[in-house]
């Protein structure tokens, strides 16, 4: 009966999201066919699809989202890769912490687009300069979810661990870094995120190729369909990305689950 009740519920989940996603693209069709406004500026979603379709088979719409994946991509594993050991350390002592905090805060707050001229300055008009921004932006997620994750481990843990005569490195390991794993696994997500919300600011910085750069691209010819399918394809793969990761942490965190069902229990 318990499964039962479960796959009724994802059932129920899933069609209550197919259903919003169907009622939002028949509005949006309707809005458009209606005459208030303009095709030009909102093209319907049948539009928008025929467009898509032609670019897909032509494969100019493939080459976009390649290009833009791969930068995305990149500069998301290089900001996992220095703010997952700079969160952990900063988390464990308080003298590097106390080192890195004001600095982190400094430029947290400071947005991309305020970076692009010194990006190009430091790293030309080639792929490093969009990896730079795309980096930047999902960096502070990551290190602050992290480091938020390892320096407020649950006290009462570290104490029995210490008690039962748990190695440091064995209290590292089961006790903080498994307690941090959900927080991590939160900074991972928005670190994703904020890496395509920093795409299209970083292929303003003279692409040929990549979505940021067919949206703005079909801006100046008033193309407004062709951008709407760059904008669609940003969601989509978005959404994907971020489900990918969602399985990827249900899976990581499967012991939790676990433990909670057996405190039930």
């Amino acid at each position: 009966m318990p499964q039962v009740e479960t796959r009724q519920r994802k059932f129920s989940a899933r069609l209550n999201r197919a259903l919003a996603i169907g009622a939002f693209l028949l509005g949006w069709e309707l809005l458009s066919r209606s005459g208030m406004v303009s095709p030009l500026f909102l093209p319907p979603p049948s539009a928008v699809a025929r467009t898509g379709l032609q670019l897909l088979l032509s494969g100019n719409l493939f080459d976009n989202v390649w290009a833009s994946l791969c930068r995305v991509l990149i500069g998301f594993f290089l900001a996992a890769l220095l703010a997952i050991p700079l969160g952990i350390i900063a988390g464990m002592n308080a003298v590097v912490f106390n080192s890195v905090d004001p600095i982190i805060e400094l430029f947290r707050p400071i947005p991309v687009l305020a970076l692009l001229p010194l990006a190009i300055l430091w790293f030309g008009i080639g792929e490093s300069s969009k990896i730079f921004i795309i980096t930047y932006a999902a960096f502070f997620p990551i290190f602050i979810n992290t480091l938020a994750g390892v320096k407020y481990s649950d006290p009462i843990l570290l104490q029995v661990a210490s008690t039962l005569g748990a190695s440091r490195m064995q209290i590292f390991y089961r006790v903080v870094l498994m307690s941090a794993l959900p927080s991590l696994a939160v900074g991972i997500r928005l670190g994703l995120g904020f890496a395509f919300l920093a795409l299209v600011a970083a292929e303003l910085i003279a692409s040929t190729r990549g979505l940021g750069y067919l949206i703005m691209d079909a801006r100046l010819t008033f193309q407004t369909d062709v951008s709407m399918v760059g904008i669609v394809s940003l969601g989509i793969l978005g959404y994907a990305a971020n489900a990918i990761l969602v399985r990827i942490e249900r899976w990581a965190l499967s012991w939790k689950q676990d433990v909670q069902g057996a405190e039930i229990v």
